[in-house]
């Protein structure tokens, strides 16, 4: 048997406000929000006492969604530095389409964005670059040239 889709793509975040509105100024929709505990989210995780806040956003197409969580119990453990470079093992990045890179960089800046270099061009094929987003999550964004 073969998976069916990638559902989504969870991430842990201190602002989950904060969080939300940067992934909604990049042009995601808001799903839904959901406060989680009890037994089966502590099975599910392998720790005790889990107690969250979950935000569900996802693309406009539908097709792609992130799991922002903000952890009331147990807390939260940050990782140094937040600013991990590009090359770290692990998560590398999460990826968009976009329509107009240079306008969702700027709409993306007064969240917290910063771009890790500058917007490259990939031949005659793409605009591409990363920001940095909440807690520090990579973000790429793609503009399809053409």
């Amino acid at each position: 048997m073969a998976i069916q889709r990638m559902d989504n793509v969870g991430i842990v975040v201190e602002d989950l406000d904060a969080a939300v509105a940067f992934f909604v100024e990049l042009g995601m929709e808001l799903e839904g929000r959901a406060e989680v505990e009890g037994p089966v989210a502590d099975q599910c995780t392998g720790l005790d006492g889990v107690h969250c806040d979950i935000a569900m956003v996802r693309t406009p197409d539908g097709h792609s969604r992130l799991e922002l969580a903000k952890y009331r119990s147990p807390a939260a453990i940050g990782t140094e530095p937040r600013n991990r470079p590009h090359n770290i093992l692990g998560t590398h990045r999460v990826m968009f389409a976009v329509d107009d890179l240079e306008d969702t960089v700027a709409r993306l800046r007064p969240h917290g964005a910063e771009l890790l270099g500058g917007i490259a061009r990939f031949e005659d094929s793409y605009l591409l670059c990363y920001v940095r987003g909440p807690e520090g999550v990579i973000v790429g964004l793609a503009e399809r040239l053409g």
